[in-house]
């Protein structure tokens, strides 16, 4: 069920804990599966110079969480925004299809904490360019929750594996059409 790479990281996951005095702390959440995952990063000279993660879930998760943080330590801020949850499934030698949202958790709370870090620096993404850019990344940054497609903005049915969608008007994020409540926020979907 479970890739070599997975299990030697859900084992001996590397980078658990905090960062008392963290420059950016990302935090995500499925509370259909009861996944947490909290990133804190330490920066310096424009790298990741330190990154560790508190995870609550599966193994997968924890996995995920792990890798996470080995692919994105000493990485520039830019580099460490392009790492993609298609990349940490691959790099783990794949996830089952139920366990891929555990891949978009960990790039996720990653990215989040890069955001929080750079908000507190009043400075924009890595990618910068101004609102315009921004707008574009935040819609191209819309995957399937089950496949990890990505997903035109408003998208009603993946393209990839036909699951029909609904966006959480409280976060944002896609969840299947017949679910009552958010899988990342918990909100209720109408």
């Amino acid at each position: 069920m479970y890739t070599d790479k997975v299990m030697e990281h859900f084992m001996h996951p590397r980078n658990v804990g905090t960062i008392p005095d963290a420059d950016g702390v990302g935090e995500v959440g499925n509370p259909v599966c009861g996944d947490m995952m909290t990133f804190y990063i330490k920066v310096k000279d424009g790298r990741l110079e330190d990154v560790k993660f508190q995870t609550f879930g599966c193994g997968a998760a924890i996995a995920v969480s792990s890798l996470v943080s080995e692919m994105a330590k000493g990485k520039t801020l830019d580099e460490a925004m392009k790492i993609t949850n298609q990349q940490v499934a691959e790099e783990l030698g794949g996830l089952p299809p139920h366990k891929m949202h555990c891949s978009n958790l960990g790039a996720d709370a990653l990215h989040k904490a890069i955001e929080n870090y750079l908000e507190k620096q009043n400075r924009q993404r890595p990618e910068g360019g101004g609102e315009e850019k921004k707008s574009q990344d935040k819609e191209a940054h819309f995957h399937c929750p089950f496949c990890d497609y990505t997903l035109p903005e408003n998208a009603q049915l993946c393209g990839h594996c036909q699951i029909r969608l609904i966006r959480c008007e409280h976060c944002g994020e896609y969840n299947r059409e017949k679910d009552e409540t958010c899988r990342h926020c918990g909100a209720g979907l109408v």
